[in-house]
């Protein structure tokens, strides 16, 4: 079975090569938008996934396939300093080259930083990141590219099921839409992941933006251009199992509000505000209570707890002001998103 899935791969990749090779030998004049030929990259950031490589490989051929000649492809993988066979096993696809390319990463940066060195060194007029898991279906990308020639800047691909997630993965996810778009100034849209198509005049955009802590899918949002739609249903993953714990998506999710908003810090200042108007109301009442009824003032467990609880609430907002000063070290630092340890199929400087 694996040997005739192997064969039909090749064959497929053999048809879409040579559909390909087509467009290299028109001539100049026709091989632009006039005639409706275009470079799409898909940039493939994977961690650790040795197993999903030849599924993945083998789907995305039986895609792309019947949209070749009038579309190039190049698949981009960005291998975040796996420390499995994934390396390996992108270096034995028979494309390696001159459809399949590969950067890699001199150690783990995180998927958002992976995210960014795909969109330096993709040669694409339009680009679009993708899971290797295939929960992100590729089946759309037609879809996706008939919009972006119809003139569509962005194509946002929109999960409109997701019932294949756990439902505490769900009810987070959706917790988190909810409180970062009360935070944000630009409001992310709901259930729309990485997977989107861009223009090449918004990844030239995305490319000026030097943030050291970066949360994509807020700028994503920011730069606009009018985003269009697609919607599917979320899958299970082809193969493996996810390296994203809910400890590090909580991080990311806390990364994603305090890289892309500053309400944090006004929040506290007008609880700070409502709680000092609070405690100024309280005292007088206590010195009005005292000198004119003459009583004492009781209440050591009060006092307690208030003190505590006004300690807390100090700490709390100590935490928020140094979350941001360390996005601001960071930030004077400057240091590289990424570092490239090696290269195939990619020219080392974007």
């Amino acid at each position: 079975m694996a040997r005739a899935a192997a064969v039909a791969t090749r064959k497929a990749r053999d048809t879409l090569v040579e559909k390909q090779q087509e467009v290299a030998i028109l001539p100049e004049s026709e091989t632009t938008r006039e005639v409706g030929i275009a470079l799409v990259s898909l940039i493939v950031p994977v961690f650790n996934e040795q197993e999903a490589i030849p599924v993945f490989y083998q789907k995305i051929v039986e895609i792309l396939m019947p949209l070749a000649p009038l579309t190039r492809f190049e698949i981009l993988f960005v291998n975040d300093g796996s420390t499995d066979a994934t390396e390996l096993a992108i270096r034995q696809l028979p494309d390696i080259g001159p459809i399949v390319r590969l950067i890699n990463l001199s150690r783990n940066f995180g998927k958002e930083s992976a995210l960014r060195a795909g969109f330096d060194f993709a040669t694409g007029d339009a680009v679009i990141p993708i899971d290797v898991d295939l929960q992100d279906p590729p089946e759309i990308i037609p879809a996706m590219i008939v919009k972006w020639r119809e003139g569509a800047k962005v194509v946002n691909a929109r999960r409109s099921d997701r019932s294949q997630d756990s439902r505490i993965k769900r009810s987070s996810a959706n917790a988190f839409y909810k409180v970062f778009n009360m935070l944000s100034d630009q409001p992310i849209p709901n259930n729309v992941g990485d997977f989107r198509l861009f223009d090449r005049q918004v990844v030239d955009v995305v490319r000026t933006f030097g943030e050291r802590a970066q949360f994509n899918k807020s700028l994503f949002a920011w730069v606009g251009f009018s985003p269009v739609e697609v919607t599917f249903e979320r899958k299970s993953r082809s193969t493996g199992e996810t390296t994203w714990s809910y400890w590090r998506l909580w991080n990311l999710a806390l990364d994603g509000i305090f890289s892309s908003s500053t309400m944090p810090l006004r929040v506290w200042s007008y609880v700070g505000g409502i709680l000092s108007i609070l405690s100024f109301s309280y005292a007088v009442f206590i010195l009005f209570f005292t000198l004119v009824f003459g009583a004492d003032t009781p209440g050591y467990a009060s006092t307690v707890i208030l003190i505590l609880m006004f300690g807390g609430l100090n700490l709390l907002a100590i935490g928020i002001i140094g979350e941001y000063v360390g996005r601001i070290y960071a930030e004077v630092r400057k240091r590289p998103l990424y570092i490239v340890r090696s290269t195939h199929g990619v020219e080392m400087e974007p």
